[in-house]
């Protein structure tokens, strides 16, 4: 079984900035913009996020959701779709995406939303490099990461 992931993007989103707008169209990945316009099926849905416990091989088989936003806007993005059980990528994966908020300190382990779909599916035995084909830190984060491989 491959990996799949359905991908919450939040419309106002900077698209140049954005990690994993290069994957649309990537089969398993299903995009759909935030705000919601109808609430999908996300009951055997996993949403990767930063304060739930560590997300493990035992979780594989299920679906993943990502939100790709902002980590200012990701609290009401979460709010808005309701409870969903979440796991976390652990702590010793480390970002390569050059953050520099203006406004909030950026988590120290907060990956980027192409970073965190990466290191899932690593975890949950679905190694996929071309999911960071078009990444720009690509080399960067594989070397930062080289012992988590």
């Amino acid at each position: 079984m491959s990996l799949t992931a359905l991908i919450v993007v939040r419309r106002r989103e900077n698209r140049v900035k954005c990690s994993i707008q290069p994957l649309r169209g990537t089969p398993g990945l299903e995009f759909v913009n935030y705000p919601l316009r109808s609430k999908p099926d996300l009951s055997r849905h996993i949403l990767l996020a930063p304060e739930a416990p560590p997300l493990t091989a035992a979780d594989a088989g299920r679906p993943l959701l990502l939100l790709d936003g902002s980590w200012r806007h990701a609290a009401q993005m979460r709010k808005a779709i309701g409870p969903v059980e979440a796991r976390s990528i652990p702590c010793a994966w480390r970002t390569a995406y050059p953050r520099h908020s203006k406004v909030l300190a950026d988590p120290a382990a907060g990956l980027a939303t192409v970073e965190a779909l990466f290191a899932a599916g690593c975890i949950l035995g679905h190694r996929d490099d071309t999911l960071l084909r078009l990444y720009p830190w690509r080399d960067q984060f594989l070397e930062l990461n080289r012992d988590l491989l």
